[in-house]
């Protein structure tokens, strides 16, 4: 995207650039109106302070503000003390939040809105691959393959410009089918609509899993050469007949042998095939083991490493990949190094001038973090600086969180606009936006883009390296705020580290340079495609892991008889904190919906447009009636991009997954009712 400035009244344009191969010039209608957010009327344009928790914000100047926030946070233990970060920001804000939270606060609580979205991959990819990268290949070998299941993605309405790359496979003679509870708009489109039970997608994995052995379409020489594991795995699945599968998941036994055979065939005939999964099989209680099982079945099928071909996550925040790299995840150093990593501890504290020591160990994942911001207990986190998110709208069990941080210590956020987290703070800090500030982010594909700065912010805005920096030095310890030295000091960070960016600079993107991590010493021009002749392990061998479906961690009874599942629509981002504030995106997508089957909602007497109360036993959302033939009979769906009575996380269920953390944000148990009043209390 490219954005030049206004003149006199007239806003600022965008453009998307034709000779970028991700998009390829195209911009949805989000990136189209993105320079509607840079108007300062829509923008925070001075530091706001709230002198008691009754009192309301007022204006305030950066220094007070600031000192404000550095007094707080050095009044207080450093294990009292919290940062939440966001996966919007750009590599070098994750890099000096991280080491402003472990090496000047010296605090392990930090961690990231990213925890939503990716954690669920990254962990099963990090456990089959040793890495973890989105798209181990460039996105234009999308067109080439000869078949692609997506699983749990509406690319259609949340990366519409990446749709051209699955339109263009069909168009050369491809096979494309999509596993979705929702007959979505990218359903539409695909030769095959899998309409699984929400929850099911390990049992529906495993079972596709059992037919490929079954039927002798693994790919036996791919397996005994470059895996280990797959006895196990295959013992496993024997117990995952289609019959017993179609049960549990509600697709016919005929439509799974059907997909197995497809995928089978175009990984056979040479053409190649892909598995690529997304949030709809990831923010589950077992999400990553639910990855793992998709992954066994690229495995078994001999895609990872070969042309055309393999398993990969479609990444969600605009940088949600560099986002989790560099060091604000809770157990995490910059390169994608482990905090508990002896060797990465000397490393990184040696760049940062401080003794390995001194760094703090693992701290708390998102919901554990956010759950001890306010709480009664032994552990709780008095004083919380957010950046770059919107957790009262976006986490689980919202209207819980919203209560604790009304009642913590001390709340400050840095954003540029007032959302709905930032209006309970008792510091509010202003941020530059993305054309305002210099920096990088790394695309799904693992792709390092410069973004230079095109505006200058508005008066009384200071970008977030001024932020932090600003904070770091008021409690003794200047971090530095310019974006390529910061992105240099990244560099030497990670260097040697799986993400290891330390042959990139700012310059050579600026040159032109298409730079893909791993990007050092060993590899200055980049790593466009991984796996072709070894995996990341120590042996160099994908690793299968055996996973066994255990069923929801809240399954449908007497009292919630329904499975609630959210997801996004085209005109909305994320909390929607920005884009609730453009008015034709708003006039597009103006508020919430209750996405029911006309058999479900004629079981309730619910009519289109009527006021529904969606009740689970953490409270009750509502929304009008949007009746459906997409959406299965026994299925639910809310988008989360709300705040206020339509808020759908104030029903999801905070349940994480065991390994990665993750909430499950795509499946709880639900009761509906047509709403009893402008309260929308359930009956």
């Amino acid at each position: 995207m490219t954005v030049a400035p206004g003149s006199g009244a007239e806003p600022a344009r965008v453009a998307g650039r034709e000779d970028f191969p991700v998009n390829e010039g195209a911009l949805c209608g989000k990136g189209a109106a993105a320079a509607a957010v840079l108007d300062p009327a829509v923008r925070l344009t001075v530091p706001l302070v709230r002198d008691a928790k009754d009192a309301p914000l007022r204006p305030a100047t950066w220094d007070e503000a600031l000192e404000r926030v550095a007094r707080e946070f050095a009044a207080r233990p450093a294990a009292a003390v919290g940062i939440f970060g966001g996966g919007g920001l750009t590599n070098e804000k994750a890099y000096l939040l991280g080491k402003f939270a472990r090496a000047v606060l010296r605090t392990p609580n930090i961690d990231y809105n990213g925890r939503f979205c990716m954690s669920s991959a990254a962990f099963a990819q990090l456990r089959a691959f040793g890495v973890d990268r989105g798209l181990p290949f460039p996105v234009r070998d999308l067109r080439e393959t000869g078949a692609i299941l997506l699983v749990g993605a509406n690319v259609a309405d949340t990366m519409p410009p990446i749709l051209r790359h699955f339109t263009a496979q069909r168009d050369a003679g491809g096979w494309f089918a999509v596993v979705d509870p929702r007959r979505t708009r990218t359903a539409e489109q695909a030769d095959v609509h899998v309409q699984p039970v929400p929850g099911t997608d390990l049992a529906l994995a495993n079972g596709l899993l059992h037919i490929v052995v079954a039927t002798g379409l693994c790919d036996e020489e791919y397996v005994a050469a470059r895996t280990s594991g797959f006895e196990e795995v295959r013992r496993m699945v024997a117990g995952y007949w289609p019959e017993r599968v179609e049960q549990i998941t509600g697709v016919p036994a005929a439509q799974l042998r059907l997909v197995a055979e497809e995928l089978a065939d175009a990984a056979r005939s040479g053409r190649g095939a892909m598995i690529l999964t997304a949030r709809g099989s990831e923010q589950h209680s077992d999400g990553a083991a639910t990855v793992s099982a998709w992954i066994n079945l690229a495995l078994a099928l001999g895609l990872p490493g070969r042309p055309h071909s393999g398993y990969a996550p479609v990444t969600g925040q605009g940088n949600g990949q560099g986002g989790r790299e560099h060091g604000q995840k809770c157990d995490q150093l910059p390169g994608y190094r482990k905090l508990d990593d002896p060797d990465a501890r000397k490393h990184v504290a040696a760049v940062w001038g401080i003794d390995p020591s001194d760094l703090p160990g693992p701290g708390p994942s998102a919901v554990e973090l956010l759950d001890r911001c306010g709480a009664e207990r032994a552990d709780r986190i008095d004083a919380l600086l957010v950046m770059g998110s919107n957790p009262v709208v976006s986490a689980p069990a919202a209207g819980d969180l919203e209560d604790r941080l009304r009642d913590i210590g001390f709340l400050a956020v840095a954003d540029l606009v007032l959302s709905e987290t930032a209006a309970l703070a008792d510091v509010v800090l202003p941020a530059a936006q993305w054309a305002e500030e210099t920096g990088t982010t790394t695309n799904l594909e693992g792709r390092i883009l410069l973004r230079e700065r095109a505006l200058t912010p508005p008066p009384g805005v200071r970008t977030d390296l001024q932020i932090i920096d600003g904070l770091a030095a008021r409690l003794g310890r200047p971090l530095g705020d310019d974006p390529a030295e910061v992105f240099a000091e990244l560099g030497e960070a990670s260097r040697g580290g799986m993400a290891d960016y330390s042959a990139v600079t700012h310059q050579r993107l600026r040159d032109g340079a298409e730079l893909y991590w791993p990007c050092g010493i060993d590899t200055p021009e980049g790593t466009p495609r991984l796996f072709t002749e070894r995996f990341a392990t120590p042996d160099g061998r994908a690793r299968f892991n055996a996973v066994q479906y255990q069923g929801a961690a809240e399954e449908p009874d007497a009292a919630y008889p329904y499975r609630l599942t959210t997801g996004r629509v085209l005109s909305q981002y994320q909390s929607g904190a920005q884009t609730r504030r453009v008015d034709v995106l708003n006039r597009a997508a103006p508020e919430p919906f209750v996405e029911l089957h006309p058999d479900l909602a004629a079981a309730h007497a619910i009519a289109e447009g009527e006021l529904v109360a969606v009740t689970s036993r953490r409270g009750t959302a509502t929304a009008p009636a949007r009746l459906s033939r997409a959406i299965r009979p026994d299925t639910v769906f809310m988008p989360f991009h709300w705040p206020g009575a339509g808020r759908a996380n104030t029903v999801t269920n905070p349940a994480l997954d065991p390994h990665s953390k993750m909430p499950a944000f795509k499946v709880c148990a639900v009761r509906i009712g047509a709403a009893a009043g402008p309260d929308g209390v359930a009956p």
